[in-house]
């Protein structure tokens, strides 16, 4: 039986070009691949500054500690989302909490972030850094979240890893509200590198501070130096940094996949549209469309994810899931809540502290969408689904 993943990478013979000739120029790493691939990765999101990195993963890790997360200090993020959103903060030594998610968007709250926060003022424990996660690639409110950040004093760090492309109030997301931004290039993301990641930011002093921490904490330019320049081979390192690095045969492949992004962005939207249609009237809860009533956004279409609604005649979500596997559809969800992994038990969270993220993960799945997707493979999961639904 052919499988239909929920997610799969798109790559063509220009990719594998880029990566021949990469292989063939005498630079694997550290060479003219890399720059070419974040100055066009900046361009496209409409920010300053992009420091690519060995994964999303690595990105959230240094960027949680240019924007000052470390021992004594908080870190919140959504409970909606993968373990990396929350152990980057550990990483750091830094402690984690989590703000619950909105029922509709799936993003993290910002009532509910707003209300924790003013707990956290009377308690003197507000956090250094806060990371909402553009879940399934739609954006989270960011202009009251920015406004948030002022009044309490923290940072913003989005977690766009399933966001590449997409867009908020009209600006590309990456671009503008958040001190720096996470993307991530895994093969099932809307841009692939094989693995792979990109931070953003506005803040030249961030960026260089990134640049620095992925390398070793290694500079090599000369208005740097604090000792006496011993010749044109001296390097000083002025941090701890890690071995991070993207390597060139990557960043050709993640330039050459740029190069058609507005593709794959609207393959994305055609298919998620036909979902909408396909499955209305279904005991279905349909993705979100605007992170909020008031604000407009274009969501890059990662994960199109549904939530299965308990009501007589309709199978649980159990079965659902186990039916649409059997059909050779590689259903899939997004995500156990973090706080209630046996690792975040182990530090003290426990069931019911997030009610609505554990309400959505108890009824969520992820059914197939990705570029290359058929209307014919489309409507198999249609009707799949419409079977697997029936008690």
């Amino acid at each position: 039986m052919n499988v239909i993943p929920y997610a799969t990478q798109s790559i063509n013979e220009d990719d594998i070009a880029a990566v021949q000739e990469v292989l063939s120029s005498g630079w694997l790493t550290q060479g003219p691949a890399g720059p070419r691939f974040e100055e066009a990765f900046a361009q496209a999101h409409g920010v300053a500054h992009a420091v690519a990195v060995c994964n999303a993963t690595a990105g959230l890790h240094i960027a949680c500690l240019a924007l000052g997360a470390g021992p004594g200090k908080t870190v919140w993020t959504s409970p909606n989302s993968f373990v990396a959103s929350a152990n980057c903060a550990l990483y750091c030594g830094a402690d984690v909490d989590f703000v619950d998610i909105d029922p509709l968007t799936r993003n993290m709250s910002v009532a509910a972030l707003q209300a924790k926060l003013e707990q956290a003022e009377r308690h003197g424990s507000l956090p250094t850094v806060v990371i909402p996660v553009h879940f399934s690639g739609l954006p989270c409110d960011l202009l009251p979240m920015r406004a948030l950040a002022d009044r309490y004093g923290f940072k913003l760090l989005e977690d766009a890893s399933h966001g590449v492309g997409a867009s908020y109030e009209g600006q590309p997301i990456g671009s503008r509200y958040a001190d720096a931004s996470v993307f991530s290039f895994h093969p099932v993301k809307i841009i692939t590198t094989g693995e792979g990641g990109m931070v953003t930011t506005q803040d030249p002093a961030i960026a260089r501070r990134l640049q620095l921490l992925r390398s070793h904490g290694i500079t090599r330019e000369t208005s740097e130096m604090q000792q006496p320049d011993t010749g044109a081979w001296h390097y000083e390192q002025h941090s701890l940094g890690f071995n991070y690095r993207l390597t060139d045969i990557q960043s050709a492949l993640g330039y050459s996949q740029l190069q058609r992004l507005d593709s794959f962005q609207a393959a994305r939207e055609r298919l998620a549209d036909r979902y909408d249609q396909l499955l209305a009237g279904l005991p279905l809860k349909l993705p979100a469309r605007a992170p909020s009533a008031s604000a407009t956004a274009q969501s890059s279409w990662h994960l199109y994810v549904v939530e299965v609604v308990p009501s007589p005649g309709v199978a649980d979500r159990a079965t659902v899931f186990a039916r649409l596997r059997e059909a050779g559809i590689g259903v899939n969800m997004h995500y156990e809540p973090i706080p209630l992994q046996p690792y975040y038990r182990g530090l003290g969270f426990r069931p019911g502290q997030f009610p609505v993220a554990e309400a959505y993960a108890a009824q969520a799945l992820s059914i197939p969408l990705y570029p290359s997707l058929t209307d014919e493979q489309q409507d198999y999961v249609v009707a799949a689904l419409k079977k697997a639904l029936q008690a």
